[in-house]
């Protein structure tokens, strides 16, 4: 069995290439209905006046709820989608890490819902986002 460790380290491997490593996303912990990860604030993040872009804070929000809710489906047989997200930006922050936690509310048979909540390094809220995730079955027979 994989220890958390290894699979963290796994998943924060596979982001290579891809808007999460962009964003400088990193994957701090997972358990079933709980995902944690942090966001750094740079240039990479920041939108012209210094502050974290909302649009950084939305990517963030919708990936730490997506790889939540791939963690509890079996990846052979089914696919997850972003159906919505909705959020409210509530502070702001001009350097440093925001920390996201994303925590299940509802697990449904297609959906699942989740709560983001995304923290500055002082605690201090920053953006709070509802996700709803759609739980697609994989068609086998026109696969291909």
């Amino acid at each position: 069995m994989i220890s958390i460790h290894s699979k963290l380290k796994e998943l924060n491997s596979i982001n290579k290439g891809s808007l999460m490593e962009q964003l400088g996303i990193e994957y701090l912990e997972l358990r079933e209905g709980y995902v944690k990860g942090r966001m750094p604030v740079d240039d990479r993040t920041k939108q012209p006046m210094g502050i974290l872009h909302g649009g950084a804070s939305l990517a963030f929000a919708e990936t730490i709820a997506s790889l939540g809710s791939l963690a509890l489906v079996d990846p052979e047989k089914f696919e997850i989608r972003g159906a919505s997200l909705t959020a409210n930006h509530v502070g702001a922050v001009t350097r440093g890490w925001v920390i996201g936690e994303a925590t299940l509310i509802h697990k449904g048979k297609m959906t699942h819902v989740w709560d983001i909540v995304i923290k500055d390094e002082k605690e201090i809220k920053v953006s709070v986002a509802r996700m709803t995730v759609m739980i697609i079955p994989k068609d086998k027979k026109n696969a291909g």
